[in-house]
């Protein structure tokens, strides 16, 4: 009998024969093998297959499902695979709540326990499953720490719900509790939404956070092109996680690893292929996160620029009624590739997992019949993105604005100032927010809060109170994608740091100007240095665990809220 430590090694176990090839590694494989792991599965290429199925949201509850046609690719291929979980945190069920705080900290936990488990267990090829928003960016980001041949796949987006006649979404939801606090709408009716608005499994529906990540995954090359589209439901899905298995391991064959993919000009692809889509404004966050994880220079005015000269091609959620689905049924994110390729605003040579440049990416494009979701270069829905960089004397190192497709660009009015998102909320529902106000709402930040908390349950409740064409919000925290209307976010220096946020008073009159590019508030120099003299931060809010831990050591949103130590 010839012994497995006699057999020659697989060359494409180029990190795994540590672990399991030679006698010296009796104990490991025996460890293995209790696993049901055979002398002929530890003879293969070794592949992690991550997943964030957790039970306390729909957008990742297919993972474990997918997991299993994920393996059956590469077991096809001649890979062994092996399957692990990681954490998530869903932010539409944690929205104004303490629990929003763990939202943002959880990206670097992500990423960091994928990259121990795949280094501790010496992984040849890693595929990511993602699916809530910050599992995607945190598996990239982890995929450029690792740099082995590596993907990640996407678990799909949820249908819409039916109420009526009408198809809704998790912001309806939001946007009715605004309604029922001014009066507009009925508990009833809000029971109905709550009932309808999340049919099943699956990512929420619109260009929110979640699909503008899945679009910078295609778009930057790190999934196969097509099968991020696909439903989280839909019957294609199971062989969408199949061929991603198969392509893994020609991937660990060809040794083509992660950063061999992401490149500069893959991040800019990543950013056109966002602000073509009306994405969200936490994209350019995350973006920073991953170029710098991939050791790419790249500026949040970068992105801007970029941004404001890319068409916006799309109408879908919040920005108009098209959802996930609907791009899906149009013809995908492929189809966004085509039409950008075809106005010459995209990198051509560079090459995804699936072996396709951007360009033959676009020649294989299926544009369905009749589709009216993807417009043209000529003839856009608005010439340039939706997301714009504003400075000014309230946000001298920058803040971000998302804009729908015709919503207003300029909003001058008085400061109604809030220390919490808890505080601005009871204000909305009281109605001691009035037409004109700016709400400004602050020790939010990645440090202040922490953790960055978003802003949809304020942003949704001035919008059903009837606010949303005469209020504007000001904040050091973020938004969802979900949000509309004249949102002004990410602003920096944020409030805990000393930032001029923290020194506006209730009546200040602030300015926003997107056309121009501005966020000011008219303080004098004088005036803001004696307001900064009798400032003092307020107390951390943990001294402990991990959100004290994050609050020390996080920098600011404008470099991406990274960890700087």
């Amino acid at each position: 009998m010839q012994l497995p430590y006699d057999k020659p090694t697989d060359p494409a176990k180029r990190k795994s024969a540590q672990m399991t090839d030679g006698i010296d590694r009796a104990g490991a494989r025996a460890m293995l093998k209790a696993t049901g792991l055979t002398d002929a599965d530890l003879a293969k290429p070794i592949v992690g297959v991550g997943t964030s199925w957790i039970e306390t949201m729909p957008c990742n509850a297919t993972h474990r499902d997918l997991a299993e046609s994920v393996k059956a690719g590469i077991r096809e291929a001649g890979g062994t695979p092996m399957g692990f979980n990681t954490i998530a945190i869903s932010d539409a069920v944690s929205m104004g709540t303490e629990g929003m705080r763990a939202s943002l900290v959880s990206r670097e936990v992500i990423a960091d326990s994928i990259e121990l488990v795949a280094r501790g267990h010496s992984f040849d090829g890693l595929v990511c499953i993602t699916g809530c928003d910050k599992t995607t960016p945190a598996a990239v980001m982890a995929l450029g720490r690792l740099d082995i041949p590596s993907l990640v796949l996407y678990s799909g987006s949820i249908e819409p719900g039916i109420r009526g006649e009408t198809r809704i979404t998790i912001l309806d939801v939001f946007e009715g509790l605004g309604a029922y606090y001014a009066g507009q709408a009925t508990a009833q009716e809000v029971y109905e939404l709550e009932s309808a608005a999340c049919p099943g499994a699956g990512a929420c529906g619109g260009q929110w956070t979640a699909n503008s990540m899945s679009t910078v995954l295609t778009a930057m090359g790190l999934s196969p092109a097509g099968l991020n589209d696909i439903p989280a439901l839909h019957s294609d899905k199971p062989e969408a996680g199949r061929r991603a298995g198969v392509t893994i391991m020609e991937l660990v064959r060809k040794g083509v690893t992660a950063r061999s993919i992401v490149d500069r000009d893959a991040i800019e692809n990543a950013i056109s292929a966002v602000a073509a889509t009306g994405g969200s404004s936490n994209a350019v966050m995350h973006l920073l996160a991953i170029a710098a994880e991939f050791d790419v220079p790249l500026t949040i005015d970068e992105i801007g620029e970029q941004i404001a000269s890319t068409p916006v091609l799309t109408e879908l959620s919040p920005s108009g009624p098209d959802l996930a689905v609907d791009l899906h049924a149009a013809g995908g994110v492929p189809l966004v590739i085509k039409r950008l390729v075809e106005g010459g605003f995209l990198n051509t040579e560079t090459r995804g997992v699936d072996g396709q440049t951007i360009a033959e990416v676009a020649e294989a494009a299926v544009e369905t019949d009749g589709q009216h979701v993807v417009r043209s270069t000529e003839a856009p829905i608005k010439e340039s993105g939706g997301l714009r960089i504003l400075r000014g004397t309230l946000a001298p190192d920058t803040c971000i604005v998302k804009l729908g497709n015709r919503d207003r660009t300029r909003h001058i009015g008085p400061a109604i100032v809030f220390d919490s998102e808890e505080e601005a909320y009871a204000a909305i529902k009281d109605g001691r927010v009035k037409p004109g106000n700016v709400v400004v709402v602050r020790y939010e930040g990645p440090a202040g809060g922490p953790g960055m908390r978003e802003m949809l349950q304020v942003t949704a409740a001035i919008i059903g109170e009837g606010l949303g064409e005469t209020v504007a919000l000001v904040t050091d925290g973020r938004f969802s994608g979900a949000t509309r209307g004249m949102m002004v976010g990410h602003v920096c220096p944020e409030a805990i740091s000393g930032g001029p946020i923290a020194l506006v008073a209730d009546g200040d009159i602030i300015t926003i100007d997107v056309e121009v590019g501005i966020l000011n508030v008219e303080l004098n120099a004088e005036e803001i240095d004696r307001r900064l003299a009798e400032w003092s931060p307020p107390p951390p809010r943990y001294l402990g665990g991990v959100l004290g831990r994050y609050s020390r050591t996080v920098g600011p949103a404008s470099d991406g809220a990274v960890l700087t130590s």
